[in-house]
């Protein structure tokens, strides 16, 4: 039985000024997750957690997160070995929202296409409109056809 309680959303005060956690799950029943990496503060990725995923997250230190795609649940690193270990959750302010700080295991990486962030690429801003992506990690830090074998389209993930 889990010892996470997610408490009934009664007023606007308990949610956003009291120490109730009552998180806001959308109506496709999923979260939004920003992760980032404890000691520098990059942003690893963003990931959506399900009730399931969140409960596991708190209950054992390790992210764990619902694939929209493929509509699983995940255990980050399980595969890879490259295991999310949470340093810090928190709640937004009307909490429908939650960030990780965590600590990752193995090479660092979080992305599944071998980078070590899931935000490898700049966008152009407006001085630069109509110029290509540009990519902020000159190397891979995994081999992912090696972890994963053949790389899953992304429209499967």
């Amino acid at each position: 039985m889990s010892t996470v309680q997610f408490l009934e959303r009664t007023s606007v005060e308990q949610v956003e000024e009291g120490t109730d956690f009552a998180p806001k799950f959308g109506p496709d029943g999923l979260l939004p997750c920003i992760t980032t990496d404890a000691a520098s503060g990059d942003v690893l990725m963003l990931g959506w957690m399900n009730e399931e995923a969140l409960r596991l997250t708190i209950e054992t230190g390790e992210a764990h997160y619902f694939s929209r795609a493929r509509q699983v649940l995940w255990h980050k690193g399980a595969t890879s070995g490259l295991v999310q270990k949470v340093v810090e959750a928190r709640i937004d302010d009307d909490q429908d929202a939650i960030w990780l700080r965590v600590a990752v295991t193995g090479s660092g990486a979080s992305c599944h296409v071998g980078y070590r962030s899931c935000f490898y690429r700049a966008v152009p801003t407006a001085e630069d409109a109509g110029s290509p992506l540009t990519f902020l990690e000159d190397d891979k830090t995994f081999d992912p056809v090696a972890v994963y074998g053949d790389v899953p389209n992304p429209t499967q993930l």
